[in-house]
């Protein structure tokens, strides 16, 4: 299996990097175009840490909304992110600006505008 050391270097068991200075990502690989996940799952470190993020919860509340996750898996997918924010943050920033541009993009929604027109009328 690989995993990743704190340098984002991809290493096996045969070859893992192990001294004060490299931190080993156990629960953390990457997919074929370079994706941090957390291993045996699908789900991005970027979508983690969003929600760390968005909604302010730690290790056992982000646990708690992915039961499929273990605790050392959220706990290393949270040290990935602290060992990696800025390109993190990055593209966390970049998915906000593509979703606003897809907003602006298709406008209000039906329902959006029926709910405008209500709360003019009253």
């Amino acid at each position: 299996m690989n995993h990743l050391d704190g340098a984002g270097i991809v290493c096996d068991d045969s070859t893992q990097r192990l001294n004060m200075s490299t931190a080993v990502y156990a629960h953390i690989e990457l997919t074929d175009d370079g994706v941090p996940i957390i291993s045996g799952t699908t789900m991005k470190i970027v979508e983690l840490v969003s929600e760390h993020l968005a909604w302010g919860w730690d290790a056992a509340q982000l646990q708690r909304q992915h039961p499929y996750l273990s605790m050392g898996q959220v706990h290393s997918a949270l040290a990935y992110f602290h060992d990696h924010e800025p390109e993190l943050r990055r593209e966390i920033e970049s998915r906000r600006s593509a979703a606003d541009e897809i907003r602006r993009e298709l406008g209000d929604s039906p329902v959006s505008d029926k709910l405008n027109r209500l709360r003019e009328a009253q």
